[in-house]
């Protein structure tokens, strides 16, 4: 029996509230949208396993992040888009792209953004190797935010951390079907990055589902090449990555809650859980 991923990570949801980092989870974990979410406290979780490396990595790197639902975002090729022709009626020459495709568990952790629980949250910080900072693009306020987030998040987490810069509800910029709500301009987003040295800005809608997996396989791929490189002790608790079967935790370093279904983890209330690496 084949192992179920080769490695797992744990990513963190930061931002103002309201700004629908709930939302952009329950689309990649549930693949719905929910109009009506309750206001997170603490800490909610989920988990996906998704591809990294290529092919799935071929798919980055691009100028623009604004993937529509026709694109195969994040990763995941259309049907078809790597096969090799067949020529003279000879088979395909053996693939090797395969072999090198590993599938990474994304332990996602959606934090609560109210300043009231800003002390509980800013714990679940330790031991991430990637974070997804969320604003709202029809609300400046929680753009304006992002630097403090950003401040506290570097403060905590371990050196290097890949981050990547979130417009959310991109849906309200307008399509001539709707009034243009967009208060914060990509242009501002993305000089904001460069500014704080953010590696991508990314819009996406939790509502359409425009971008949501390139946002978070975005993230997925590069953590990926920094485990190609070399940056992280895949056997130590802290470096926010494991290795399947890896050591230096309970359960062999994976710990049950990356196996909870969003759902799940809500019905129990987080309660209890610890804040390392995968938890």
């Amino acid at each position: 029996m084949s192992q179920p991923w080769d490695y797992i990570a744990k990513l963190v949801c930061i931002g103002d509230s309201g700004t629908g980092k709930s939302s952009l989870t329950i689309r990649l974990c549930e693949g719905r949208f929910s109009s009506s979410h309750d206001v997170t406290i603490g800490v909610e979780f989920g988990s996906r396993i998704v591809p990294v490396g290529p092919p799935a990595s071929r798919h980055f790197g691009k100028e623009r992040d604004d993937y529509g639902p026709n694109h195969a975002p994040s990763g995941l090729a259309a049907p078809g888009a790597d096969e090799e022709p067949v020529v003279s009626g000879l088979p395909s020459p053996p693939r090797k792209t395969q072999a090198d495709q590993k599938r990474m568990k994304l332990s996602l952790w959606d934090t609560a953004g109210q300043e009231t629980y800003k002390s509980i949250t800013r714990s679940y910080f330790r031991g991430a190797s990637g974070a997804l900072l969320v604003f709202d693009i029809t609300r400046p306020s929680s753009f304006v935010s992002c630097t403090q987030w950003l401040h506290d998040l570097r403060q905590i987490a371990e050196e290097g951390i890949v981050v990547i810069l979130v417009g959310n509800k991109c849906d309200l910029s307008g399509d001539g079907s709707i009034q243009n709500q967009r208060r914060v301009t990509r242009q501002e987003a993305e000089d904001w990055c460069r500014q704080n040295n953010v590696v991508r800005y990314v819009e996406t809608s939790a509502k359409s589902g425009e971008g949501v997996e390139h946002a978070f396989l975005e993230v997925a791929e590069r953590i990926h090449q920094n485990i190609e490189g070399g940056k992280y002790d895949l056997n130590d608790r802290r470096s926010g990555v494991k290795g399947f079967g890896a050591t230096g935790g309970r359960n062999n370093g994976v710990p049950k809650t990356v196996t909870l279904g969003l759902n799940d983890a809500m019905r129990r209330g987080g309660n209890g859980w610890a804040g390392s690496c995968c938890s």
